[in-house]
């Protein structure tokens, strides 16, 4: 895939970069801690410009993760609600969690979004429950902007800097992304095995 992307972003530039951080953004496993990097190093060879860069990174993991955001808000969280409550089990999510969740996020919801933009694994999902939550397309905007400038800006930096060993960034980040999916994973797991419907509670 590394070559894939180093081949999108040589042949098409900046255009290759907005498609690359918007397919991101939509298909998770495309990594963006090596797009941003090579594109910033493609600009430390003068190819490119920094800020055509950041701008190109920034516009396309906005448009991305707004799809997102999109369909959570075309759901809603009344439809939500009810689809967790029939998948039941599955889900092992039950009405109490996610009225505690809108509760939670209805407070928290902005400085969410801005940190889950920062971090791996997470930047794409926090779009979810801005959308289930209904926060305004305004401020869900200018939230993930600020966060997703400052994300590509870190990275397309360390490509810049690093030139050639721009690839080392995928593998400091890599570890936490992992460790992050993993942590999901057995939380998952730990709660369909204890699950129990609310009825049967007590």
């Amino acid at each position: 895939m590394s070559e894939w992307i180093i081949d999108v972003i040589v042949q098409w530039g900046y255009p290759g970069i907005f498609l690359l951080m918007v397919a991101e953004n939509v298909f998770p496993p495309i990594p963006s801690e090596l797009i941003m990097p090579f594109a910033g190093y493609v600009a430390a060879r003068g190819d490119l410009s920094v800020a055509g860069v950041l701008i190109a990174g920034t516009i396309g993991s906005l448009a991305g993760t707004s799809a997102w955001y999109a369909a959570a808000r075309l759901l809603g969280l009344d439809r939500f609600t009810r689809l967790c409550n029939r998948l039941g089990r599955v889900a092992t999510i039950q009405e109490d969690d996610i009225d505690m969740a809108a509760r939670w996020f209805e407070r928290y919801g902005p400085l969410a979004v801005f940190v889950g933009r920062l971090i791996p694994a997470i930047r794409t999902l926090i779009s979810v429950p801005a959308g289930l939550a209904a926060m305004p397309l305004s401020r869900f905007l200018a939230i993930s902007t600020a966060g997703t400038l400052i994300w590509t800006g870190i990275l397309t930096t360390a490509g810049f800097v690093l030139h050639e060993n721009y690839e080392s960034v995928e593998g400091w980040v890599d570890p936490v992304s992992t460790a992050i999916v993993v942590l999901a994973v057995l939380i998952y797991i730990y709660r369909f095995v204890t699950w129990k419907p609310i009825k049967d509670i007590g």
